[in-house]
């Protein structure tokens, strides 16, 4: 059996890959995340999956591998709100989302020894509008603290999010159905 491995340290991605029903290593991968000037959202999440594939995949020295990279983002008005630098932005890009519809995009890599696919999950997701103070208590929980846009729709902020058109677990953190049609086709290929 081929080898499956996570390049992401992300707990909700490896909960999320258990709960497909995968098997699977994790190899965090360090690779730079900044915005390349004119890199709209979706090229920019693509291309830091594939690099997070294949950075992985190279050091693993294992030509029979399959590397699963993944990187999600927020965008709005056309701008990506990634994970906040501290609890000031995480006030901005509540304060931003508040009462309007926003996008969820994630990248997808599979890093093998034939090359890399690479594929991408656009969700929309509506917020209410919400007050300062309930911005401020949200900010305190430090729930927002390491998630791109500033909250997670697992946790407290599922409250103020009435209607998502999509995939759900792609705005966790991992479009599942994308990913587990993307890794059988790679794993029944190795079964024949």
């Amino acid at each position: 059996m081929r080898r499956l491995v996570l390049a992401s340290a992300s707990p909700r991605r490896r909960e999320l890959l258990s709960q497909a029903g995968f098997f699977f290593e994790v190899h965090p991968a360090h690779v730079n995340e900044d915005l390349r000037p004119e890199e709209d959202p979706i090229a920019y999440v693509v291309r830091l999956a594939r690099e997070k594939a294949r950075t992985v995949y190279g050091l693993l020295e294992d030509p029979e591998a399959i590397v699963l990279g993944a990187d999600t983002t927020v965008t709005l008005d056309g701008h990506i709100l990634a994970k906040p630098d501290d609890s000031s932005d995480a006030g901005r890009m509540l304060r931003m989302l508040s009462g309007r519809t926003h996008r969820v995009i994630t990248g997808v890599a599979i890093a093998t020894s034939a090359g890399t696919e690479v594929a991408a999950e656009v969700t929309g997701v509506q917020f209410l509008t919400l007050t300062d103070e309930e911005i401020a208590a949200y900010i305190a929980t430090g729930e927002p603290m390491d998630k791109a846009g500033a909250y997670g729709i697992q946790g407290y902020a599922a409250k103020w999010i009435p209607r998502i058109e999509g995939c759900y677990f792609n705005v966790v953190g991992l479009p599942l159905a994308l990913v587990s049609t993307m890794l059988e086709t790679h794993l029944r290929l190795s079964k024949s």
